[in-house]
């Protein structure tokens, strides 16, 4: 083997090791990255019935799916935050494609740290680990008649607007 050979070898692994590392550090701060399905996405933002007159916050919002689609399907106003450096990128350019950067904006934070007081819909995909600690920072900051909708887990304690048990989508109003 030559020593080129090795050097591509040795980059392709290192490659590897490093997009693994990217894609599982978030599982070590916070919930892992699994992007929500589109059908999913689409199924949340009809559930809460997100219109033009909203503004919806996706916290941890990964690829910025959720926040394109509320703002190219449904006209709302759209504010992703998310801490991944790369995944904060990836939205933005997602953002730009679309031509949306009037209507959307992604903010590079721990959500427990943005106040979501200007909220009218939120949307999670978080684990029970995560949705047990932010259900507090929800009840304290958000105004009545915020909507809340989780996808796949569900907020301990707080009891279900609506539910979509196909979809494993959960409305829940302040």
């Amino acid at each position: 083997m030559t020593m080129e050979q090795i050097l591509i070898i040795l980059a392709i692994e290192l490659c590897i090791v490093v997009f693994v590392i990217w894609i599982s550090w978030s599982g070590v701060i916070g919930a892992p990255w699994l992007p929500t399905p589109k059908n999913k996405v689409r199924a949340m933002l009809q559930i809460a019935a997100v219109n033009q007159e909203d503004t919806l916050y996706d916290l941890g919002s990964g690829d910025g799916r959720i926040i394109v689609m509320a703002a190219k399907e449904c006209g709302a106003q759209s504010i992703g935050i998310e801490i991944d450096p790369f995944r904060l990128l990836w939205s933005r350019l997602s953002i730009r494609r679309h031509g949306l950067q009037e209507k959307v904006q992604v903010l590079r934070t721990n959500f427990f740290k943005v106040n979501l007081e200007a909220a009218t819909v939120v949307t999670l995909y978080q684990g029970h680990k995560i949705n047990k600690k932010i259900r507090s920072k929800l009840a304290r900051e958000l105004k009545a008649g915020t909507r809340v909708v989780s996808y796949r887990f569900i907020l301990d304690g707080w009891t279900p607007a609506r539910t979509d048990d196909d979809e494993s989508i959960y409305l829940y109003v302040v």
